[in-house]
């Protein structure tokens, strides 16, 4: 269960760290805060997962109540997380924050090239 547990909590950081590359890399405030939403909701359940496995020595009482109430930390986070990142983004449409769009000096191409 320890090593599970770990593997989980591993695969959970390295999420994490993807969605930390994506929120530094994407162009806009929609695509930053999708790649957040989607990361960090993953990679909180995949870690809080592991830490389930982790501290489930034996069965009992106080794991069980351990056990739940990480549980429902995870349905809250699943819950939470994407209502929240689509609360932000609506507010930053509604007060008319654009869309980023590709520009001709962002393909490389010519003005020749970017018209025929």
């Amino acid at each position: 269960m320890i090593v599970a547990g770990l593997c989980f909590m591993v695969l959970g950081l390295l999420f994490f760290l993807g969605t930390v590359l994506g929120v530094h890399r994407f162009p806009d405030c929609y695509t930053r805060m999708h790649g957040a939403a989607k990361g960090d909701t993953l990679s909180s359940i995949l870690f809080i997962t592991g830490i389930i496995l982790v501290s489930f020595e034996h069965f009992g009482v106080a794991d069980a109540v351990r056990t739940a109430k990480l549980l429902f930390i995870i349905v809250f986070l699943f819950v939470a997380s994407p209502a929240a990142s689509h609360a932000l983004v609506a507010a930053g449409y509604a007060n008319g924050l654009k869309p980023w769009q590709r520009r001709k000096a962002d393909t490389g191409q010519t003005e020749e090239e970017a018209t025929s």
